[in-house]
Formats: C-alpha cells, sequence, structure tokens
C-alpha cells in the first residue's frame, strides 16, 4: 500500500524523515519484520516496543511509528503519535482494507460459555455447507487448520489478519470470542461485527477490571460500538436470565433476540430439560411455535450456550427446522465437558471451568449421570499471578463433591502452596487434598477413584500445555488419567 495512504488513517500525527513509497506490511514484533516494513511501537506488560525500534529498522523497517521521538540509525521515517496502541488498529484496518465489512462478523461475549457458543456456531455452518472461521481461546480455525493465539482475543494487527486470511480463504462469517480485556485495550477497532451475544457475567478478571462494575462495563462495549446504522441487519442476542442483559439492552438500537429458562418472556426459551444416555433434550420455545430439540452437548449450561446460538441464527433468517436438525448432529466443544471415551470403570469429563459459576455448572451437568452411592471427585486448579480472590469462591462451589482435589492450573511465577493455600480456604469439607503438581493432582484424583464414580477434571479443558514461570510444558489431564486408571485396574 501506499504510504501516504496507510498513514492517512492518522488524522493527529507528526512526520519526521521523508514519507516513503510503499508500505508492504506492518508489524508489531521487531523480530518478524521484512524489508518495507512499518513497525509500531507497543508497549505492553512487560514489554515495550520503542525498545526494539532499532531491531526492526535492522530487519528492514522504513516506518517507525512511536510515541515519542527515538535516535535510530539507518533510513528510517519516524511517525509520533500520542497512543500507538490506538494506532495499530487504525492502521491495520485499513492496510487490509477492513476485511470485515466483507464477512458475517459474529462476536461472542461473557464470563463463561464463549468458546462453546462460538464452537457451537462455527460447527453449526459447518454441517450446513458454508465455509467460517472460528478464533478465540482454543486459537484460530481455517477451514479446519488450528493456529496458536496467544490470547482469547487477539492484538489488532493478528485480529485484523485472521479476518483478512478468512476472507481470502471464501470464508462467509467469521465467528470470534471476544474478551473484557480485549474490549477495554481496544484490540478488536476496525471489527464490524453483524451479530454481538452476551453469555452471563460472573466473578472473573478482577485482578485487571478491579470491580464487577467495570468489568461488566468492559462487556458492554461490544454492544454499544454496534453503532447507529439501523439500515444495516444487525443483531443483538442477550441472555434475559442475565441481569447485565437489561443494562446491555439500553446500549444499542439494533433488534435484540433474548434467550433463556427461567424467564417466560424470552423470545427463545428451553423447558422440559432431561438427561438421557449422554444426551440433553429439551422443548424449544420460539417466535414460531415449539420445536423439540436433541444435542449431545451436556448440562443446563448448554442448554443456555444451545439457545443463544439458536437466537443468532433465528435473527440472520435461518429456518428453525433447518437450525434443529442440524443441531442433532453436533459434536461435544473440545474440552467443555466433554466425557472421555475410555474402557475404564469410571467416568471422565474434561471442562475449562475456571471461575465459581462454571464449577458450579460443570457439576450440575455431571450431576444426573452419578449413581447412587458413589462419589464426584472434583479437581479444580486455578492460574499463578491472576485473580485470587475468587479462588476461595470457587473451592467453595467444587466442595458439593465427596472428594476434592485442589492444584494449579498455569502457576506461572507463583507458588504452588500459594494458590492451592487460597483454594483450601473455600472448602467446606475436610475430603479434600492439596497438590500443586497438576500431573500429581491428576494422578491422585484417580487413586482415589472407585468403580462407578465420576472425576471432573477443570480448569484446562482442550489445553495441552501448562505454563511454569514463562514456559510451556506438555500437559494433558486426559492422557495422565488414562495412563494412571489402566495401570490401577491392570487394563
Amino acid at each position: 500500500m501506499y504510504a501516504e495512504e496507510l498513514l492517512s488513517a492518522l488524522p493527529l500525527k507528526r512526520v519526521i524523515g521523508p514519507m516513503p513509497t510503499l508500505i508492504k506490511d506492518i508489524a508489531i514484533d521487531s523480530r518478524i519484520v521484512e524489508e518495507k516494513s512499518l513497525f509500531v511501537c507497543i508497549k505492553g506488560d512487560t514489554v515495550d516496543g520503542h525498545e526494539y525500534a532499532q531491531q526492526a529498522v535492522n530487519n528492514g523497517a522504513i516506518v517507525i511509528v512511536t510515541e515519542r521521538e527515538l535516535v535510530l540509525e539507518g533510513d528510517v521515517t519516524q511517525v509520533i503519535v500520542q497512543d500507538t496502541n490506538r494506532a495499530i488498529g487504525l492502521l491495520a484496518a485499513k492496510f487490509f482494507d477492513y476485511p470485515s465489512n466483507e464477512l458475517t462478523m459474529v462476536g461472542v461475549t461473557g464470563t463463561n460459555g464463549k468458546t462453546s457458543v462460538t464452537g457451537i456456531i462455527h460447527n453449526l455452518l459447518q454441517s450446513m455447507g458454508e465455509r467460517s472461521a472460528l478464533t478465540g481461546t482454543i486459537g484460530f480455525n481455517l477451514n479446519g487448520i488450528l493456529y496458536e493465539t496467544a490470547n482469547t482475543t487477539s492484538d489488532a494487527l493478528s485480529t485484523q489478519q485472521m479476518i483478512f486470511r478468512a476472507k481470502m480463504e471464501g470464508c462467509r462469517a467469521m465467528i470470534m470470542e471476544v474478551s473484557s480485556h480485549g474490549l477495554a485495550l481496544g484490540r478488536l477497532a476496525g471489527v464490524e461485527y453483524d451479530v454481538a451475544i452476551f453469555t452471563n457475567l460472573t466473578h472473573d478478571h478482577l485482578d485487571f477490571h478491579g470491580t464487577m462494575e467495570e468489568y461488566g462495563n468492559a462487556k458492554g462495549l461490544l454492544f454499544s460500538q454496534l453503532g447507529q446504522d439501523l439500515s444495516k441487519n444487525k443483531v443483538v442476542v442477550l441472555n434475559a436470565d442475565d441481569a447485565w442483559s437489561k443494562k446491555y439492552a439500553m446500549l444499542t438500537q439494533f433488534p435484540i433476540y433474548t434467550y433463556g429458562i427461567k424467564d417466560e418472556t424470552a423470545a427463545f426459551r428451553a423447558t422440559g430439560i432431561r438427561y438421557e444416555d449422554g444426551m440433553t433434550y429439551f422443548t424449544l420455545h420460539s417466535p414460531e411455535g415449539n420445536y423439540d430439540v436433541s444435542m449431545h452437548l451436556l448440562g443446563e449450561f448448554n442448554v443456555y450456550n444451545m439457545l443463544a446460538a439458536i437466537a443468532a441464527f433465528y435473527g440472520r433468517g435461518y429456518a428453525l427446522e433447518l437450525i434443529v436438525e442440524h443441531i442433532a448432529e453436533l459434536l461435544p466443544v473440545k474440552g467443555r465437558m466433554e466425557k472421555v471415551q475410555s474402557d475404564l470403570p469410571f467416568d471422565i469429563f474434561i471442562d475449562y471451568a475456571h471461575t465459581p459459576d462454571a464449577i458450579e455448572k460443570a457439576i450440575d451437568a455431571a450431576m444426573p449421570y452419578k449413581r447412587p452411592g458413589k462419589k464426584m471427585i472434583f479437581l479444580v486448579g486455578t492460574g499463578g499471578g491472576r485473580d485470587k480472590t475468587k479462588r476461595p469462591a470457587m473451592a467453595e462451589k467444587a466442595s458439593r463433591c465427596e472428594y476434592v482435589v485442589l492444584t494449579t492450573d498455569d502457576p506461572r511465577y507463583e507458588e504452588f502452596d500459594s494458590i492451592t493455600g487460597d483454594l483450601a480456604k473455600g472448602m467446606t469439607h475436610e475430603n479434600f487434598a492439596c497438590i500443586g503438581d497438576r500431573a500429581e493432582a491428576v494422578r491422585h484424583a484417580v487413586s482415589v477413584a472407585e468403580e462407578g464414580d465420576i472425576i471432573i477434571f477443570a480448569g484446562k479443558g482442550h489445553e495441552d500445555y501448562q505454563i511454569i514461570e514463562n514456559t510451556k510444558y506438555p500437559h494433558s489431564d486426559t492422557d495422565i488419567a488414562l495412563e494412571e486408571g489402566r495401570k490401577k485396574f491392570n487394563l
């Protein structure tokens, strides 16, 4: 792109040096800068891109976007702006020619359920023969190939790159998990959403937001930023059973489709929920009548997730008969209350639950499968250096189970005992063990399991690694549990 055209996206700037003719790429990582690139100096929590500007120049950058004038060697132009985090959003959207305008963009926000709802929508589209891309906690799924991403909601540059790639690969839709961090930090600049979905709001991320009020306000940005052009076919989907939905409804003028189980005024409501033979059944009440729904996804929380997806599809013009037909074919989202298929004499569920509310819902989902006289074992861990205030509440919810194993998730730089000690403060009975090493904790959970029991491994879900200090180590709750179980029962 012509440099002058690209930089026109920054109305307030000071240019030092001659303007080059062409910019071939944009980067925020100096290590991957190529010839004739524009490099934006981003200040993160631990790294300041201004310190790597010279390395970017050495690697071929011809324009540096910075918040202060730098002393640099080489033939380079500096563009001084007030906020490089805001600048990268403007530049990235301009460079890739606003690709979200050419796709149906679906954004899902909330504390729990984002991965499940986005996965359901993506898989339904695929089953209907429509090409779509998906990005979030699991990474970036493009045409069945999964690419790793650093955050639930990627930085503004990566976000625009992914949407552009989806467009070039012929996708009609892009489904995105939208985190409160991503909204608050402006990572979604330039993304034009067509569907905005809210799942729920419960205790999480207060280490970043400070209060639940600020946390909720950050989520609300998804709806307030939909704009005011009512000629566009935009859809807002809100959980009628969550009080925050009333606040979010006030932030947008676009049509609102509500869903729920308790609120009888919800446009899409489920009644008669029952669980049989690994299936969930319910009656869907909709603006066009009632439908019998059957799905492989387990638990009431997945009924909520499915209702959200149904409302979104209906809002975009899909026939309910078609939606219900394809729901029956869907498989569970990986690592979300996923039952592990094995030859062991007890049941294993893998879930991503890492908040008090999610733990409660995971237990509720497994409870219908609990046999009389048998116990439920719950392994719960939490990450190091993150919101500590939720830890006792997480253990308190896990205390509903007969036996609890308290461990770590991604301990990072925090000591094992610090994490498990905080969790232990919330236990309401004495039948628990504190084992900081997660692999050993998984083995211990299996060691106390007997025939007919249920074990829920919570916190890691689909993840196949554990972060200790700043290094990712291979880790799979499933693999460790199966290996230990087969040893125990000589299988």
